[in-house]
């Protein structure tokens, strides 16, 4: 536990002091958990080596991670454009690597790619919102980090109720319902703190949101893992597992947050 604990603080540490600095710091950090992420995620399918594609999908998911088309107007790439590009690759590399890889493994690289690179590119772009990108990303990363300390402690007072018992035996709904009403509680006073840039009811509203998406994409990790028979994505923080152990949330809420227009 103690270990845990510390590895904790100074993860958030770094990493909070990385998002309030911003500019390129922040999105190289975010670019390099993105790496990271993906050789977990390519790891725990047992697709390693040369001619498996992963390689292409290492370029593929920094290419999505960072807004090329947000940081340089005049470069002609968008997201859709790494997107083509990718699925176009990766499937040349089923006439030219055969005996290596095939269309199944193939899906799974492009599920890699689209899962992790949408998820942290959304994370820099939140960044990057004129004006009050760090207030959103505080906000919002905010929410999700109180919602999984709600959701632990109320589920370790409270907790009575199995959530997801095949899936992650220890979440409970007391849990659930407890971290929803942290994030909440937290959003309210994030809103008083902050009353020009955004109403009470609105910011205890999206914090519900991104506690049950947060909770979603916890769940989502949690069911991947089981299904490839892992405990842990990695081994980079000791105690806590590796990036995307850590990031599940986020890769869910950040990209739902953009895409559905609430910011």
């Amino acid at each position: 536990m103690k270990q845990r604990i510390i590895t904790g603080v100074i993860a958030v540490l770094v990493f909070v002091g990385m998002l309030v600095w911003g500019g390129y710091a922040y999105q190289l950090l975010i670019a390099l958990m993105a790496a990271i992420g993906f050789y977990e995620f390519a790891r725990m399918n047992r697709i390693q080596g040369l001619g498996s594609g992963v390689y292409a999908g290492y370029i593929a998911v920094i290419g999505l991670t960072l807004p090329l088309d947000l940081m340089w107007p005049d470069i002609p790439f968008s997201d859709r454009t790494y997107i083509w590009f990718t699925v176009f690759i990766l499937l040349l590399m089923t006439v030219f690597f055969h005996h290596r890889t095939n269309l199944h493994r193939i899906a799974v690289l492009l599920v890699g790619v689209l899962y992790i690179g949408y998820g942290f590119r959304y994370m820099i772009v939140t960044r990057m919102l004129p004006e009050d990108g760090l207030l959103w990303s505080l906000f919002i990363f905010g929410c999700i980090w109180l919602t999984d300390s709600g959701a632990y402690f109320s589920g370790m007072l409270l907790g009575r109720h199995k959530l997801a018992p095949k899936i992650s035996p220890k979440k409970t709904i007391e849990g659930a319902i407890g971290g929803i009403a942290v994030a909440v509680l937290f959003a309210f006073g994030f809103a008083l703190f902050n009353p020009d840039w955004i109403g009470a009811g609105q910011a205890m509203l999206l914090g519900a949101f991104i506690a049950v998406l947060g909770q979603l994409g916890d769940l989502i990790q949690s069911a991947y893992k089981r299904l490839q028979g892992v405990k842990d994505s990695g081994k980079l923080f000791p105690g806590h597992g590796g990036i995307l152990d850590r990031v599940d949330s986020w890769l869910i809420v950040f990209p739902a947050i953009h895409l559905l227009g609430l910011l």
